[in-house]
């Protein structure tokens, strides 16, 4: 049986392997674009590579997805995250969990893991041809014919394709030339823009708990919140801008972005905590001290914003200005004018349309003997490990349903 996997990412190259273990008297061949297979592996969590989340209920871990969380939660009770630890442990790969649920190697390299699947892939009997893309899918189960970059063609018995989401994919257009509806990708993930007075000269300064809103919509997350080079980012805007994809995309990246630095507090319990504070230390610098737990220098710049002089004192702090101080702290408005790329990681929304696909196999029910896996499909996660642990999923499903005969 020759079975054919388009695209030497994550998910391809588990499903090769899950694929060549299960039937070892498979030809399995995994056709990479680029010359450098499981590249985003090897970029993750900085180089670490954030392997999954330690979220071991389905239904809970389903959660961290925008799209795709009712389809994944069957495939989550057969293999999870419990399972890839099981997984990379029999092969002599240590993970670990940090305080956030993130998951690494115990190395802190990424190279770990991608040594790990490649040797993985080689015990398996699967083969990796690089700077060799898949142009386009002929032919139906049990006869596909493959037309390389290379001018070659290859035939195949059952196809897997895995190029990942991206706008221009090949494996998008291969999917819609099998019949498949393809939902335009979009960027997931990402950092906003926002050029403000009151963030300036304060990059790598954060808030543990804020919350994070566009104003006119219903989007909203909470979690930290870091002030960059750039604007924003931390787990409060990434959230956000998952859940957002499309909604954000449709306003050009340009909306106003309400942030509570102090949540889970209201405004009125931020007045009143400030009004305690006044009560408490009169003769102290309002600038100097806060009831919220803020960098010194974040505490500053809403004090200013709000008309509070650095010099002031809380007993000089006017009932007016105490509520314009809450206003500042908890539902303070910034323009967002972009986006930017989440450090190395490209996530995106959009691909195949979920109801075409058994997720029980991952086979097409459009046309059989095609499979996918991986962000081809409509499948996207938050930020921490989320996209690897749907990417070994959905892989380990595929691989193993094309080596049933």
């Amino acid at each position: 049986m020759r079975i054919a996997v388009v695209g030497g990412g994550a998910a391809g190259v588990f499903a090769a392997i899950a694929c060549g273990e299960a039937c070892p008297s498979a030809e399995v061949m995994v056709y990479e674009a680029t010359e450098h297979p499981l590249a985003k592996v090897r970029v993750s969590g900085g180089g670490r590579c954030n392997v999954t989340h330690a979220c071991f209920e389905p239904a809970e871990l389903v959660r961290g997805y925008p799209r795709g969380s009712r389809e994944l939660l069957g495939p989550f009770h057969r293999f999870g995250p419990r399972e890839i630890f099981a997984w990379f442990a029999g092969r002599g790969v240590e993970l670990k969990t940090e305080e956030d649920r993130r998951v690494f190697p115990v190395t802190d390299n990424s190279a770990t893991i991608v040594d790990c699947l490649r040797e993985a892939l080689r015990r398996a009997d699967g083969r990796l041809r690089t700077r060799c893309g898949v142009l386009a899918l002929a032919g139906r189960k049990g006869a596909f014919e493959l037309r390389l970059a290379t001018g070659e063609t290859a035939a195949a018995d059952r196809v897997l394709v895995a190029t990942g989401g991206n706008k221009g994919s090949a494996g998008l257009a291969i999917a819609a030339a099998a019949g498949h509806a393809i939902l335009p990708p979009v960027p997931s993930l990402f950092t906003f823009h926002v050029d403000d007075p009151r963030l300036k000269g304060l990059e790598g300064l954060s808030s543990a708990c804020a919350e994070t809103r566009v104003r006119g919509t219903g989007l909203a997350a909470s979690g930290p919140i870091l002030v960059t080079h750039w604007g924003l980012s931390g787990p409060a805007v990434l959230r956000l801008s998952a859940w957002g994809a499309r909604e954000l995309h449709a306003a050009g990246y340009r909306f106003t972005l309400g942030v509570n630095w102090a949540a889970p507090r209201t405004t009125d319990q931020a007045e009143a905590a400030l009004a305690a504070e006044r009560s408490a230390c009169p003769r102290r610098r309002v600038a100097a001290v806060n009831p919220f737990g803020l960098p010194v220098r974040l505490w500053e710049r809403l004090c200013a914003a709000a008309g509070v002089p650095a010099v002031a004192i809380w007993a000089g702090v006017s009932k007016a200005a105490l509520h314009s101080l809450a206003l500042q702290t908890t539902a303070g408005d910034f323009p967002v004018t972009g986006k930017s790329m989440n450090k190395e990681e490209f996530v995106t929304c959009g691909g195949v349309r979920l109801n075409q696909v058994d997720f029980a196999t991952m086979e097409s029910r459009v046309c059989p003997g095609l499979y996918f896996a991986g962000e081809v499909l409509d499948i996207d996660g938050v930020t921490g490990g989320f996209n690897f642990q749907a990417a070994w999923t959905t892989g380990w499903h595929a691989g193993r349903a094309m080596a049933a005969r």
